[in-house]
């Protein structure tokens, strides 16, 4: 009989025991830090809500993100270079942010979007026999590049606010967040701008009516800029980085791949003046230019300097130029990096990048010499970003490792 006073003595003691370590814990530092940081302890339990804190983790899902949001804007690239190869950039004539969102849908709505765009240079010089039918294809072209452009907008605003709230982004990564979803918005302005150019009178010039292929250059070059620095901040955040110890061949290597890389870049960009002149069709032969390597009308404008933005056939020959520049610069990188002892996953994309940049010249050639078709310029203009891509990919595997990412 006296086992169970023992048994309760016991028990009591132990709950005394408990009482007493877990006040104790209560007046730690943890706790008090824990507090800080909207911790709680409920009931004596430890049901404790964590502050999100940066971590490998939270740098993949970000990572992931931040891939996905460059996937978008390459498909707003993609998906902007056919809108411009089918002349569809300037159907339509206005801009607003919401109510644009919503299409014409009755006969009464599409006649009165027809007689806005009839009131506009490229109907009145170029489309003046087009028929409803086919101006609700272009129509819709273009608004299909819009709606894509506000859909990127709403994938880089909305998880940013997000993960900022939980806490996903460290000290230094919020500045270039936020300057990504500025960017989103200022791309956003900087397309309508261009699409004014087009819609502008001019009764100076006789020409067909186009948009400012410097404005054009602007819009590109911003886009593959977000997408540039979304693409790599996702990477470097999903892939951890090689550890490859220095050498002498190694930093020759980086510095080559960052170089190659802004020759790509710049390559792309100048695609964008093509495109804007009309330059794929002044001289549709390879490798010379009708007769000769170095055409006569190569400098034909005055000053000097306005040939390289405004004469298409410079602008072309400047094209050839890059393009094969960057070929050559490709190939000696690839070279070269047999000569490095380097990561597989590093060899796979200098490898990647190789073959498409053998892919993207062919292409250029043939849409060259086939005069211009849609779907092969299309794939031509593509097949720039793709080749970007691969230049990203290479410098993320040759980067240095961070210092955050020595903790991980």
């Amino acid at each position: 009989m006296m086992v169970l006073p023992v048994l309760r003595l016991g028990l009591s003691c132990r709950c005394q025991t408990a009482g007493r370590t877990l006040q104790q814990i209560q007046r730690t530092p943890l706790r008090q830090w824990l507090l800080r940081r909207g911790q709680t302890t409920e009931g004596g339990h430890a049901s404790v809500r964590m502050a999100s804190i940066p971590n490998a983790a939270s740098y993949r899902v970000l990572g992931r993100w931040l891939v996905g949001c460059s996937g978008l804007v390459l498909g707003a690239v993609v998906l902007g270079g056919v809108t411009r190869l089918t002349e569809s950039g300037l159907s339509m004539v206005d801009w607003h942010l919401v109510k644009e969102m919503k299409p014409p849908r009755t006969e009464a709505e599409w006649e009165d979007e027809f007689s806005k765009y009839k009131q506009f240079p490229e109907f009145k010089i170029m489309n003046h026999d087009m028929t409803l039918r086919e101006f609700k294809f272009i129509f819709y072209m273009e608004w299909g590049h819009r709606m894509w452009g506000r859909l990127v907008g709403l994938a880089y605003i909305l998880p940013t606010v997000y993960f900022w709230k939980r806490g996903y982004f460290s000290r230094s990564m919020k500045p270039r967040v936020l300057g990504l979803c500025g960017f989103v918005v200022f791309q956003g302005l900087l397309g309508w701008y261009m699409v004014k150019s087009g819609l502008e009178e001019k009764t100076e010039s006789y020409d067909i009516p186009r948009v400012s292929q410097y404005r054009l250059a602007a819009h590109l070059g911003s886009a593959l800029l977000l997408y540039c620095s979304s693409l790599w901040m996702g990477l470097t955040l999903m892939l951890p980085a090689n550890k490859i110890p220095d050498s002498r061949n190694l930093l020759q290597l980086r510095r080559f791949a960052k170089v190659t890389g802004g020759l790509v870049f710049l390559t792309a960009l100048s695609g964008a003046f093509v495109a804007g002149l009309d330059a794929g069709l002044v001289y549709n032969s390879f490798p010379k230019m009708g007769e000769r390597w170095i055409p006569d009308d190569l400098l034909a404008f005055s000053p000097a300097i306005k040939n390289v933005f405004e004469n298409p056939t410079t602008v072309q020959f400047d094209h050839r130029i890059l393009g094969i520049g960057s070929l050559t610069a490709i190939t000696g990188l690839y070279l070269f990096s047999r000569r490095v002892h380097l990561p597989r996953r590093a060899k796979i994309a200098i490898g990647c990048l190789t073959a498409m940049a053998y892919t993207q010249v062919v292409l250029g050639i043939s849409t060259l010499l086939l005069y211009v078709p849609t779907s092969l310029a299309a794939t031509h203009q593509s097949g720039s970003v793709a080749l970007l891509t691969f230049a990203i990919w290479v410098l993320a595997e040759l980067r240095k490792v961070g210092k955050m990412e020595l903790c991980f």
